[in-house]
């Protein structure tokens, strides 16, 4: 008696992450400013005052609850953070164009407070264009706890960032936090957001012409925040930068030797780190760094670029070189 076939067990559908029902979160529009605010925020209010600024509201923000003050700051007493990302004078110019037509300043910086005034980690930009007007004051949400500095990437908006920008403002946070809070590397994993972002700002700060765009992929795979402290994982950084840094010569070398055969495109780098990177044979999910760059190294040295023809590179794509 032939037995029946069992059906074929379906799939679970995957679930998908649903939006929070209307109306669910934070604090109604009337409760934004009831209540007394805690010690520390008088206490930030009294120190605006005396810094010559001025408290506009003291509230709560709408979704977590938090105090903080909107207020009128002398514009001689904000800073961006130190570790900041360059400025750009191009998005500078344009913004004070911007603001200057429409005689308004209509867009809050975040500043913190800071040993001499405040640092602002969202809206170098905008108070970079406000300084260039001749404005004397800018208004600033001043947030009392300076660890919101900290979260750069996730405040900046304003204008988009690039690797190179990242990697460098998350390793000279690394580096200022060091002094600042030793704790492990791991424990600012939020702040940093992603580990292979300090290996690759310590090789900018080396070299500002470094390829970052072509190794970002490799270092996201084989680079993970170190259960050291800061100060010592931040020599660990140093010495996989060193090395990377040496990749990037051979590499660099290999380019030349093709383009001194004629062959020409914006992607002759990529297609070298593409051959020299055996990582998509790998099925480790986290493949260990010295033994993987390793290889990559013993690749790079071997490449011969006379075994290279005109059509594989015409094949290839990627990363365009920075």
């Amino acid at each position: 008696m032939a037995t029946a076939k069992k059906a074929p067990k379906k799939r679970a559908a995957k679930k998908s992450k649903k939006a929070a029902a209307a109306h669910t979160r934070g604090l109604e529009a009337g409760r934004l400013a009831s209540g007394a605010p805690p010690a520390m925020v008088t206490a930030l209010a009294t120190q605006v005052e005396r810094d010559g600024g001025t408290v506009l509201a003291t509230y709560r923000d709408p979704l977590g609850s938090r105090w903080q003050l909107l207020a009128s700051l002398p514009i001689d007493k904000v800073q961006p953070t130190p570790y900041q990302r360059d400025l750009s004078d191009t998005h500078v110019a344009r913004l004070a164009d911007a603001i200057d037509k429409l005689d308004r300043f209509l867009d809050p910086i975040v500043a913190v407070p800071a040993d001499d005034g405040y640092w602002s980690p969202n809206g170098y930009h905008r108070l970079g264009a406000m300084k260039q007007l001749g404005a004397k004051a800018i208004v600033a949400l001043v947030v009392p706890d300076p660890a919101v500095a900290h979260r750069i990437l996730a405040l900046n908006t304003e204008k988009a960032h690039n690797l190179r920008e990242r990697a460098l403002e998350v390793s000279r946070l690394a580096i200022a936090l060091a002094e600042l809070d030793d704790r492990a590397e791991k424990a600012y994993s939020e702040e940093f957001e992603e580990a292979a972002l300090i290996t690759l700002g310590l090789c900018y700060q080396e070299n500002g012409r470094f390829s970052g765009g072509a190794y970002h992929p490799i270092l996201k795979r084989i680079d993970q925040f170190l259960g050291s402290k800061l100060s010592v994982a931040l020599e660990e950084r140093r010495a996989r930068a060193a090395r990377l840094l040496e990749l990037n010569e051979y590499v660099n070398e290999a380019v030349k030797g093709l383009k001194a055969k004629g062959l020409e495109s914006p992607y002759l780098k990529a297609f070298v780190v593409a051959r020299i990177n055996h990582l998509r044979f790998v099925k480790e999910k986290h493949p260990d760094f010295d033994s993987t760059l390793d290889k990559i190294l013993g690749a790079a040295k071997r490449f011969n670029p006379a075994n290279v023809k005109a059509d594989q590179v015409a094949r290839s794509g990627g990363v365009a070189e920075e």
